[in-house]
């Protein structure tokens, strides 16, 4: 076998001094190809009405402060246009392109950013085919304003101020009072396009929480693929979160307690099982439909299956489940189910000062409704020997809201009687507590 290799080539000595030369010269950027205001090499450089020119994303972010002057010569603007200067970019590209030995990279050509009156002239056009029910011409218009939405934050907020989601929001109620199945490709892409617009405004709101809008999206979580369900059920969550109006409108469509408890004995996604908890959350929250919903969910079984995603989950989903079983303890069943699980009681006393604050009040929230409205003996003995006395104590002194604070007072006076004989600590849970959750 004859083994070979490569002697490696050093470089000769013209390029190791003309190495060391380009080390050595300080790069100067010309004046002129620098922001005023950031004093960084412009990007996308616009001249004002004042002749002046500056990096678009820091001028449009001084005139949002609410300045009306040019931030060098400190004159009233007589106009907010911002023109693209082409000529600057484009000797600021061939500079970058002279000087990339000095790792200078070119900068890539803006693209123009969409104006108001292009977006006016969309949704005009959007509102006509929706009251003529053109499903491909509002596909092509929808998709347009997706498109833009993608190509930066300044064309997003511009799309969302000249009031997009309002008409989308009214296409979407129009296409699902006509047919979910028919026009299935077109909804679609209207909520995928919502996912940049929350919160939306009340008109946005109304439409989208027309009880035409919400069977469709239900429709879209019993039907649809991993995508569409995903957006539908963020859309549900946003809705549900701004008016507990909407919470009653979806507690009354037929079937809905199915779809997400299965969601969550079944989860596919992190992001659906955390908005169906709180999906959830709302709908036990809704006055009217309160009671009806906790004795569904309770038969479904849910009581158990937030106990198992309690003990061993991250914060936002171990916070949310926490909050869902805190309203399943207001009804009788919800509490029968949580006193015959064994691990009710150490899962609760566990999450006290473990998770978050909010958590935390959860927890005391649930213990203290179990303990009111149940066998008191039971519960002051099981807390005890989870070591839950400490804690109430330690989280007395660390600080808590004003009813958490109450409940807890209540329960330590309840406690105490039975402290001989059962009290247990867990040194391991008063490691590194700190005053601020």
């Amino acid at each position: 076998m004859v083994f070979g290799w490569r002697r490696k080539r050093t470089p000769s000595n013209n390029a190791r001094k003309k190495q060391q030369q380009n080390s050595n010269i300080d790069l100067h950027i010309p004046n002129h190809f620098l922001c005023p205001i950031s004093l960084d090499l412009m990007k996308d450089p616009v001249t004002l009405s004042s002749g002046f020119s500056y990096d678009r994303s820091n001028i449009e972010a001084w005139l949002q402060a609410g300045n009306f002057t040019c931030p060098v010569t400190n004159q009233i603007l007589t106009t907010f246009d911002l023109i693209p200067n082409h000529n600057l970019r484009k000797m600021i590209q061939d500079w970058c392109v002279e000087n990339r030995n000095f790792g200078i990279q070119r900068i890539p050509t803006p693209k123009i950013p969409v104006s108001p009156t292009q977006i006016s002239d969309v949704l005009s056009s959007l509102g006509a085919s929706t009251r003529s029910l053109d499903q491909y011409e509002c596909l092509d218009l929808v998709q347009k304003i997706k498109k833009w939405g993608s190509e930066s934050q300044r064309n997003r907020r511009c799309i969302v101020d000249n009031g997009a989601s309002s008409v989308l929001a009214s296409t979407f109620d129009a296409f699902a009072s006509d047919s979910y199945e028919k026009n299935a490709k077109l909804l679609e892409e209207i909520l995928s396009t919502f996912d940049w617009m929350f919160p939306l405004d009340v008109e946005s709101q109304i439409y989208l929480g027309s009880q035409a809008s919400l069977r469709c999206m239900l429709w879209f979580l019993e039907c649809r693929d991993l995508s569409s369900k995903k957006n539908s059920i963020i859309a549900l969550k946003e809705l549900l979160s701004s008016d507990q109006r909407h919470s009653e409108t979806l507690a009354n469509i037929e079937g809905v307690n199915e779809v997400l408890f299965r969601f969550i004995k079944d989860p596919i996604c992190p992001t659906i099982t955390k908005a169906s908890l709180m999906v959830i959350f709302h709908l036990l929250s809704s006055p009217s439909s309160s009671e009806k919903m906790k004795s569904a969910f309770v038969k479904m079984g849910l009581v158990s299956l937030l106990i198992e995603i309690i003990v061993d989950s991250e914060r936002s989903t171990c916070e949310r489940a926490l909050g869902v079983f805190d309203k399943l303890c207001d009804c009788q069943e919800g509490r029968e189910e949580a006193y015959n699980n064994s691990l009710t009681w150490p899962v609760l006393v566990k999450k006290l000062l473990r998770v978050s604050e909010l958590a935390t009040e959860y927890s005391v929230s649930a213990i203290w409704k179990l303990n009111k409205y149940g066998r008191k003996e039971e519960a002051m003995v099981e807390i005890l020997q989870a070591g839950g006395f400490q804690k109430l104590v330690l989280l007395l002194q660390l600080g808590c809201g004003d009813e958490t604070k109450e409940k807890t007072t209540e329960l330590l006076k309840q406690m105490n009687p039975y402290r001989n004989g059962f009290e247990c600590i867990e040194s391991a849970d008063f490691k590194n507590l700190k005053r601020s959750f």
